[in-house]
Parts: C-alpha cells; sequence; structure tokens
C-alpha cells in the first residue's frame, strides 16, 4: 500500500508542477481544455480492471475482477459516488484448511468524492465510500463459505484526460472489514476509463 501512496503523490506533484508551468499568457486561460470543452462534467462512469490483496483469514490471497462506478457531481468539487467492484478470479493458495480455494467477492458501496477539477489534463481526486461486502468461497460448510460484512473504502487516484469527456483513471484504496468478529484491512487498485457527460 505505501508504493501505491507514493507513486500517486509523485503523480499529484508533477500534476501541480505541470499545471503550473507553461508559455506567457497562459494564465489567462480556463486550463488545458478551452472553456467551452473543460472537463467538469456533472456525471462520471468509470469502467476498469480491480486487483484486490485480502487480507480475510490472516494470510493474504488476490483477486481480480471489474470495478464500475458513477459519480454525479453537485459544483465543481464535490460529488456523490455510488460503486460496483467485483473479484471473480481468485484462490487463496495454501492460507486455508482445506488450501486453494476458489474465491469470488463483490463490494457495493456509496459515498462522498472531493476532486481538483482545474480544466488541466490532471484531475486528483479522493473518496470514502460505505457499503457491503460479501465473499464466497467453494468450500460451502464451516466457517468459510458465503460471508457478508459492513465494509469500507477509502482512497485517492488520479484521472488523465486524454481528450474533453474521456479519461484513463488510476486508483488506490484501503478496504476495512469486519468478517468473523474480527477486523481486517485489504488494499486494492483499479486502472480504467472514465467516461463524462
Amino acid at each position: 500500500m505505501r508504493w501505491a501512496i507514493f507513486i500517486l503523490g509523485i503523480l499529484l506533484t508533477f500534476s501541480a508542477t505541470a499545471s503550473a508551468q507553461g508559455p506567457a499568457g497562459a494564465g489567462s486561460q480556463a486550463g488545458y481544455f478551452s472553456a467551452g470543452d473543460h472537463p467538469n462534467d456533472p456525471w462520471q462512469i468509470s469502467l476498469g480492471y480491480q486487483y484486490n490483496r485480502d487480507n480475510l483469514l490472516g494470510s493474504p490471497f488476490n483477486t481480480s475482477g471489474l470495478n464500475v462506478s458513477v459519480t454525479r457531481f453537485f459544483g465543481r468539487w464535490l460529488g456523490v459516488e455510488g460503486d460496483v467492484g467485483t473479484g471473480f478470479l481468485g484462490t487463496t493458495g495454501q492460507t486455508t484448511n482445506p488450501p486453494k480455494l476458489s474465491v469470488k467477492s463483490v463490494f457495493v458501496g456509496a459515498g462522498p468524492r472531493l476532486a481538483l477539477r482545474t480544466g488541466s489534463r490532471y484531475e486528483p481526486w479522493a473518496h470514502f465510500l460505505i457499503g457491503l461486502d460479501h465473499y464466497r468461497f467453494s468450500q460451502t460448510a464451516g466457517l468459510l463459505g458465503s460471508n457478508s460484512a459492513l465494509g469500507g473504502t477509502a482512497g485517492i487516484g488520479m484521472d488523465f484526460y486524454l481528450k474533453p469527456h474521456l479519461a484513463l483513471r488510476g486508483e488506490a484504496d484501503f478496504i476495512g472489514t469486519r468478517f468473523f468478529s474480527t477486523n481486517q484491512r485489504s488494499f486494492q487498485v483499479i486502472g480504467g476509463v472514465v467516461f463524462g457527460f
């Protein structure tokens, strides 16, 4: 998790430096985009690949899947986000008894998103989501099997606009859950595309 925060911090630093530079007279413009084409769309939909490093059982395991989010901005900086993240390719390896169980997961949540929307190519943001986290293991009896719990996601990301209304997204999130009467901390990274309208 530290390396992802470090990389996103570097991206934020470079984006702030890049937006501060430019030819003489550039400060009089709205930013990278012209006034009519700036990417401050009220709606954003993103679709991407999701990689999770889950720590549900005391030993981490990995899942891969899809992530879809919809954000409605109210004003320039604050939005409300709904998110669905799935992990459908995963195995516990040797961390469970019996070992090598297949894992499927889904998180559905919502919460606030804060974005620095200046008309630049780079749009850094942060969000905090609360929702339901569900895991299903190939073992159907015992402690594992199918379990749901309250979960929360907090993270940061960067949208890089290729053109108005179309961006690439990188995201890193900390995930907190409470399964089996204990607290868990997991981590995820997401890469994908964003459509604004």
